[in-house]
C-alpha cells in the first residue's frame, strides 16, 4: 500500500463518475463531522480548563509526578524523531516501499506539527499553569515559560502516530495510548492546561493529513512517475 493509497482523500477510486461522486460525498461527510467534533472539543477543553488543573492539583503524588515526568522526557519530539528514523532505516534495509513510505510520512507529520506548534506558542504567549500571573494570555513571547498553548509534545507524537493510522488503522489505534499518556503526563506536571493538549492533538492530526497529501503530490507527479 502507498501513501497514495490512504482513505478520504487518499484513496485513488476508480474511474467512473458515480463513484468519485459517491467518495467525494463521503469524504465530506468526514470532514464535516470531523470540523464539528473538533470544535465541540476544543470548546469543552477551554470549559473545564479550571476544573482539570484542580483535579491534578489534588491528585498529586511524588511516585506519579516522577514517572509523568519521565514520560514526558522520552515523550518530546526528539524520541520521536529517533524511532521514526530508526524504523525508516528498517524498512529501508528490507526494502520494503510500502513502510519506507509510511515512516517517511510519519517524520514529515512530526516535523510539520512540531515547526507549528513552535509558532504558535510563540505568537500565543500563554503561560503555564505552573506560573503565577493574572494574565495569562501574553502575546509574542520568547521565553519557555509562556509556551503553554499548544503542547508540543503531544502535537508531535499525536501527528506521528496519526500519520501511521492512516496507513493502518488497527497499528494506529494500538498507539494511541501514547500520545493519551504523554498529554495526561504534560497536565500532571503542571505545563499545559486541558485546552493545550486538546488543541495538540487537533493540530498534530491536521499535519499528519497535511504529509500524507503532500506525498500523495509528490508521489502523482512527473518526475516521480519518471522514477528520477
Amino acid at each position: 500500500m502507498r501513501i497514495a493509497d490512504f482513505k478520504c482523500g487518499f484513496k485513488i477510486a476508480p474511474k467512473k463518475s458515480d463513484r468519485n461522486s459517491f467518495v467525494n460525498r463521503k469524504c465530506l461527510f468526514y470532514w464535516v463531522g470531523g470540523i464539528i467534533l473538533a470544535a465541540i472539543l476544543i470548546g469543552a477543553a477551554f470549559y473545564f480548563d479550571e476544573a482539570m488543573r484542580a483535579f491534578v492539583a489534588q491528585h498529586q503524588n511524588r511516585t506519579v509526578k516522577i514517572f509523568m515526568r519521565n514520560i514526558s522526557r522520552l515523550g518530546d519530539w526528539t524520541e520521536h524523531f529517533a524511532a521514526g528514523v530508526g524504523l525508516l532505516g528498517l524498512a529501508w534495509w528490507w526494502r520494503s516501499r510500502k513502510w519506507t513510505r509510511v515512516f517517511f510520512a510519519m517524520l514529515v507529520a512530526l516535523a510539520l506539527a512540531g515547526a507549528s506548534a513552535r509558532v504558535v506558542k510563540i505568537a500565543a504567549g500563554r503561560a503555564r499553569p505552573s506560573v503565577k500571573t493574572e494574565q495569562v494570555w501574553n502575546g509574542v513571547k520568547f521565553s519557555s515559560r509562556y509556551h503553554a498553548f499548544p503542547s508540543g509534545h503531544v502535537a508531535a507524537s499525536t501527528a506521528f502516530f496519526a500519520a501511521l493510522a492512516l496507513a493502518n488503522w488497527r497499528i494506529g489505534f494500538l498507539c494511541l495510548p501514547i500520545p493519551l499518556l504523554i498529554g495526561f503526563s504534560r497536565m500532571y506536571v503542571a505545563a499545559h492546561y486541558l485546552s493545550d493538549v486538546i488543541c495538540a492533538a487537533v493540530l498534530g492530526i491536521l499535519c499528519a493529513l497535511a504529509a500524507c497529501f503532500l506525498l500523495r503530490k509528490i508521489d502523482k507527479s512527473p518526475a516521480a512517475s519518471a522514477g528520477v
